[in-house]
C-alpha cells in the first residue's frame, strides 16, 4: 500500500489497525563512472516493489537525498548533510507517529546515512516507538556471503542490474581499482582508511582525494551481473517480508 497513492479515509482505517510503516532513504552521489548517481535510492526503492507485491505494510515515500559530504566534489552529487537529514526525518517521521505508526522500517541505502538513522531511532524509543534499520547491503551479506561488496563495486553494479542494466555504463568500467596513498609508507586502503605497519588508521579525506573514479572496494564492477542483482535484490525483499510478519508479534512498552 502506497501512502502517496492512497487516499486519506483508507489510510485513516489502515492505521486504526496497524502500527507500522515502511520507507526508503538513498542519496544521490558518485558510485564510479559507471553507475547511475541514483544508485542508494535506486535499489531501495526497487525492493520496495518486491515487498508491495507479497505484503500490504503501508509503504512511505522514499526520502532520496542523504548525507555524503566525503563525495560533494563529484559533479551531480547532492549532499544535505547529517543535520538537515535529521531534521527531515524527525519531521516525516513525527507526521506519521501522530496518524498512529509505532514501528517504522527504514530501508537504507548509503552508509553515510547509518549515524543519523540512528540517532532518530533513539529519539523515537523515547516516544514508545520502535525504528528499524535495514542496510540492505548489509543484509546482503548476510545472506549470501558471495554478495559482499564496497561501494560500487560488484554488488551495487549488480543491484543496479537487477533494477535495469541499462542504467549501468559498461564502457566506463576500467582496470583496477587504484587509490591514492598519503606517503609511501601510508597506504590508502578505503574511504578514509590507511593502513601502516600492518594497522588500519582512519584519515578521513574527500574522496577525490581517495580515488579518481568514485568506486571503493575488492569487488570489481566486472564481476556484476543482472542474474545475481535480480537473485540478491528478491532475497532481500522476501527477508524483510519475513522479518515484517515476525516484528508485527512485537508488543511495544507504553511511554506512560
Amino acid at each position: 500500500m502506497r501512502l502517496a497513492n492512497t487516499t486519506w479515509p483508507k489510510v485513516e482505517n489502515y492505521f486504526n489497525e496497524n502500527d507500522m510503516v515502511i520507507f526508503a532513504v538513498g542519496s544521490i552521489e558518485s558510485h564510479g563512472r559507471h553507475m547511475p548517481l541514483g544508485t542508494d535510492t535506486l535499489i531501495p526503492d526497487r525492493i520496495l516493489e518486491l515487498i508491495e507485491e507479497k505484503n500490504n505494510i503501508m509503504i512511505a515515500p522514499t526520502i532520496p537525498f542523504g548525507a555524503c559530504q566525503s563525495l560533494s566534489d563529484f559533479p551531480g552529487t547532492i549532499d544535505i548533510g547529517l543535520d538537515l537529514l535529521y531534521d527531515l526525518l524527525t519531521a516525516v517521521m513525527n507526521e506519521l507517529y501522530k496518524h498512529g505508526a509505532r514501528k517504522f522500517l527504514i530501508l537504507n541505502g548509503h552508509g553515510g546515512n547509518i549515524k543519523t538513522i540512528d540517532r532518530v531511532a533513539l529519539d523515537f524509543e523515547k516516544k514508545g516507538a520502535m525504528v528499524v534499520e535495514l542496510n540492505w547491503w548489509l543484509m546482503a551479506w548476510d545472506l549470501n556471503p558471495a554478495w559482499k561488496g564496497g561501494h560500487g563495486g560488484g554488488e551495487e553494479t549488480a543491484g543496479v542490474m537487477g533494477v535495469d542494466p541499462s542504467l549501468v555504463d559498461m564502457s566506463e568500467i576500467e582496470g583496477p581499482l587504484v587509490l591514492k596513498d598519503i606517503s609511501e609508507n601510508l597506504k590508502a586502503t578505503g574511504f578514509t582508511s590507511i593502513s601502516y605497519k600492518g594497522v588500519t588508521i582512519n584519515i578521513p579525506r574527500s574522496t577525490t582525494n581517495v580515488t579518481d573514479n568514485g568506486w571503493i572496494g575488492d569487488d570489481h564492477p566486472t564481476t556484476a551481473t543482472e542474474a545475481w542483482g535480480k537473485e540478491m535484490l528478491q532475497t532481500t525483499a522476501d527477508y524483510i517480508v519475513d522479518f515484517i510478519e515476525e516484528f508485527k508479534k512485537v508488543e511495544l512498552k507504553s511511554t506512560k
